[in-house]
């Protein structure tokens, strides 16, 4: 029997999708935090309107 775990996300960083610059601050935190050594990626939270900046990990 083979079981696997589903990846939790972490939120590394938030910026409001009403930016006049759109994702670029969230796409710009994600690069960074990519160049660190951190799978980084941004999603959008329809619930909330902003861009997250986040990483998978699995437990």
């Amino acid at each position: 029997m083979t079981t696997t775990s589903a990846p939790t996300r972490t939120v590394l960083g938030q910026f409001p999708a009403g930016h006049p610059r759109g994702s670029w601050p969230a796409d710009e935190y994600a690069a960074a935090q990519r160049d660190q050594g951190r799978d980084a990626h941004v999603v959008m939270d329809l619930a909330t309107d902003q861009f997250l900046v986040v990483t998978d990990t699995t437990h």
